[in-house]
């Protein structure tokens, strides 16, 4: 008969596992991971088969409150660029209100274990900034380019953002903008 699973230590586990990673790398143990959680490491593996499923299912949770957090109060009225500056906006502010999902993310990105499966599905969650940013690409510079070129510029130009809003907190707003204005002259 299967044990039962609290939804509670799932996710117990999850943030768990975010501070670990963040804190101490990828190459974190289970063990860490199960302590810090408060369960046992062969409960951590009653809820994620393996190392990788645990970071797979990681990986898609942070990519999910990103895009939630992002396209949140979306303006549907608003032109591309005052959606875009919108989205922009959000994930900065969440970024920086997330610094252990931040670093996690990043981590996790450069992950050799992430599944193709999890890839297709973080882009599907990622669709409405992806819909967007291939809407404004399609007005600029980058419209002959491959979309992951373009994502990647974004990405960029986002965390260089992101970093100096950290640094700066009394410039948080003005790097803001700046980011988004140096976003918005190669892209749209």
């Amino acid at each position: 008969m299967g044990r039962h699973k609290s939804e509670d230590k799932r996710n117990a586990i999850l943030a768990a596992a975010t501070r670990v990673i963040a804190s101490q790398g990828l190459n974190a143990t289970t063990a860490i991971i199960a302590q810090e959680a408060g369960v046992s490491n062969g409960s951590l593996f009653t809820y994620f088969e393996t190392k990788a499923d645990l970071y797979n299912v990681l990986y898609l949770e942070i990519k999910g409150e990103l895009a939630a957090a992002a396209l949140k109060g979306l303006p549907a009225k608003a032109d591309v660029r005052g959606q875009m500056f919108h989205v922009w906006k959000n994930w900065m502010e969440w970024a920086i209100a997330h610094p252990d999902q931040r670093k996690t993310l990043t981590q996790l990105n450069g992950y050799d274990e992430l599944t193709a499966e999890t890839k297709t599905a973080g882009h599907v969650t990622m669709a409405g900034i992806a819909h967007l940013l291939a809407t404004a690409r399609a007005l600029g510079a980058l419209k002959d380019v491959p979309m992951e070129f373009a994502s990647s510029i974004m990405e960029s130009l986002a965390n260089s953002t992101m970093t100096f809003m950290v640094k700066e907190p009394e410039n948080a707003d003005r790097h803001c903008r700046t980011g988004f204005e140096s976003f918005w002259r190669v892209v749209g």
